[in-house]
């Protein structure tokens, strides 16, 4: 059974939020600020909870955008996932690294080309700098 966990993907002008990943799975990689639901604990409030802890950052609308599934890594010793991607695009606060990111800032377009970051990070990312996409979220 995968874990259940949730990252946040915020917009703020034309940027996107990354962290730098502190601690496996995919350590050193950038992707959105996010982590594993807590028992009891509702997606949307453990997206909130998990982009306070890891930029300082609030958000005070997020919507589902999207469901990924990433595989076990017996080599990190993670198990498999069940991410739930939400979107932000109201901000309020400015990035500060804080809990497993070792680096948490808005990232342009141009920017995100050079950084090691995974798949569906950048796919999503590339999607939500789309002006016409970020201008319909919430």
């Amino acid at each position: 059974m995968p874990v259940a966990a949730v990252s946040v993907a915020a917009v703020r002008d034309d940027t996107v939020l990354l962290v730098k990943r502190g601690r496996p799975p995919a350590r050193g990689f950038y992707a959105f600020p996010g982590g594993r639901v807590e028992p009891g604990e509702s997606h949307e409030a453990a997206a909130k909870r998990e982009l306070m802890e890891e930029t300082a950052l609030v958000a005070p609308v997020v919507r589902e955008l999207r469901v990924v599934n990433i595989a076990a890594s017996p080599k990190e010793g993670a198990p498999a996932y069940r991410l739930v991607v939400f979107a932000a695009q109201e901000i309020i606060g400015e990035a500060v690294a804080g809990d497993d990111a070792d680096e948490a800032r808005f990232f342009s377009r141009t920017e995100l080309a050079a950084l090691p970051t995974t798949d569906s990070t950048l796919e999503i990312a590339l999607e939500l700098l789309d002006t016409r996409y970020s201008r319909s979220l919430p």
